[in-house]
């Protein structure tokens, strides 16, 4: 995982400082440090004054000065996360001190100098987020934006169970549709049925949302008897029953276990990672679709139609993405997927390759009946629309131009010989000065933007700005050799040659 949208996001939101309001001031480093680099000699005693530890397990900083100064960014991206007023843009600047329940602490281990910890520890996955809470460990597995793991961290220190009490309450349980969710009716809290229900919550806290009744007439609305667990699917009108009631603790994971890949759900950036991993057969069925947007809404009802009418299909599980939830991922999507996401898609892809087939809908025409969506899904699941098979035919296509290309070979060697020289340095030269001209461009544009929006407001980045325009300008001067590409974007390391 990569720090690079934080800071890029924490960066570039330092812009607005000049033009908030009092009240909606965005955080300015003060200079105290709030992160702890943890090792074998602090990390217990450092963990034990916290109630919540999150723990940044981060690649080797190398002993180059740009690799250092990209970790310097990277931390100071961790230490705005701990500012209380970076933990949200519309709440007073006093935030976590007002906490008294829970004191969140930050801290960095090393891969190399610290693996003994990492051990311990449990951590196992380079470049990622890693939160202590009550005994549980909890991988962040979503998008790196400050926003969304401040949100994020506030779930984690929000009670495993919610209990619903009055009408409003219980409205608001109805309202929440996006997730899967558990609700239960216990006598009291200190039902031995209860205290295992709660056992449950905590091992899936909080990804999964529980909620409990001890009101009799909150659970005859919802129809439940006492002890007994409903179970409800994003998007299903009708829970399921969990049978056996009462329940053990095991019994209740157990069957979560077994239910917990829902046949519609909705990618969210807190766990966007986590869901796209979890394919079926190395295959996503991916609807994209706007729900403030008409066509948008329409298409995803008509989904979430046939999701309830397939909600026994243990092999239909749909992703569905809408677009404004991940805007700067937009483009990449209309590219990679050679699709126009300003109207509703459906289509599968392979997780593999991204090779993907889109069932087509004509925009000037009516979205797709129930019907017609069930049947173009009913093709994919039976293999009849797969885009692996585009695979082959190109493999077919490369097994022919190969062999012409052979038979051509053997009677123009010597003329081509001479010709392909000519042009492989030609084409050399010509790549070599456009990627160095249009990397440098790009850079000059990112520098200019960060420089008129960072040089008025961030101290620290005022000391070593100098710096890093030295150190890009002799870079430029080496034709971006490997190190520079993931200081600006941290995308995989080109070498420019």
């Amino acid at each position: 995982m990569k720090w690079s949208w934080v800071l890029l996001g924490v960066l570039l939101s330092f812009g607005g400082l000049s033009w908030g309001e009092i009240g909606l001031d965005f955080p300015e480093y003060d200079g105290k440090d709030r992160v702890h680099d943890l090792n074998s000699k602090n990390y217990k005693s450092v963990m034990k004054k916290y109630d919540v530890m999150v723990i940044y397990y981060h690649q080797h900083v190398g002993e180059s000065r740009l690799a250092k100064k990209q970790f310097e960014m990277e931390e100071l991206a961790l230490e705005l996360l701990t500012s209380p007023v970076a933990l949200t843009y519309q709440l007073a600047a006093q935030v976590l001190d007002d906490l008294d329940d829970e004191d969140i602490g930050f801290g960095l281990i090393d891969e190399k100098k610290d693996k003994v910890v990492a051990r311990k520890l449990g951590l196992d996955e380079v470049e990622s987020i890693y939160i202590f809470s009550d005994d549980e460990i909890i991988e962040y597995d979503g998008e790196l934006a400050a926003d969304t793991l401040v949100e994020f961290l506030y779930d984690v220190i929000e009670d495993p169970v919610e209990i619903i009490d009055n009408e409003r309450e219980l409205k608001g349980f109805h309202n929440l549709d996006e997730d899967i969710k558990l609700v239960g009716y216990f006598k009291s809290e200190k039902s031995p049925y209860f205290v295992e229900f709660e056992d449950a919550a905590e091992e899936f806290h909080p990804f999964i949302k529980f909620f409990v009744t001890f009101d009799s007439k909150i659970a005859k609305k919802l129809k439940l008897k006492i002890n007994e667990v409903d179970f409800y699917e994003p998007f299903m009108d009708e829970p399921v029953a969990i049978p056996g009631r009462p329940y053990t603790e095991a019994e209740l994971v157990d069957f979560i276990e077994e239910h917990d890949r829902p046949t519609l759900r909705k990618l969210e950036p807190h766990s966007m990672y986590e869901t796209w991993e979890d394919d079926i057969d190395g295959q996503h069925i991916v609807a994209f679709a706007e729900e403030d947007d008409p066509d948008g809404y329409e298409f995803l009802e008509i989904l979430k139609e046939v999701a309830q009418e397939n909600t026994d299909n243990p092999d239909l599980s749909i992703i569905w993405i809408d677009p404004d939830d991940f805007p700067l991922l937009v483009p990449y999507w209309e590219k990679t997927f050679d699709i126009d996401l300003s109207s509703p898609q459906i289509g599968v892809v392979d997780v593999e390759d991204a090779d993907s087939v889109w069932m087509e809908m004509d925009d000037d025409e009516d979205m797709p009946t129930a019907d017609e969506l069930e049947d173009w899904i009913n093709d994919v699941l039976a293999g009849r629309i797969d885009p692996d098979d585009d695979d082959d035919d190109d493999d077919d296509d490369d097994d022919d131009d190969d062999d012409d290309d052979d038979d051509d070979d053997d009677d123009d060697d010597d003329d081509d010989d001479d010709d392909d020289d000519d042009d492989d340095d030609a084409m050399t030269t010509m790549t070599t000065m456009t990627t160095t001209t249009t990397t440098m461009m790009m850079m000059m544009m990112m520098m200019m933007m960060m420089n008129r929006f960072l040089r008025s407001s961030c101290d620290l980045f005022g000391q070593v700005w100098s710096d890093v325009i030295t150190d890009v300008k002799a870079l430029s001067h080496r034709c971006l050799y490997t190190s520079l590409l993931p200081v600006i974007s941290n995308s995989s390391p080109v070498l420019f040659v």
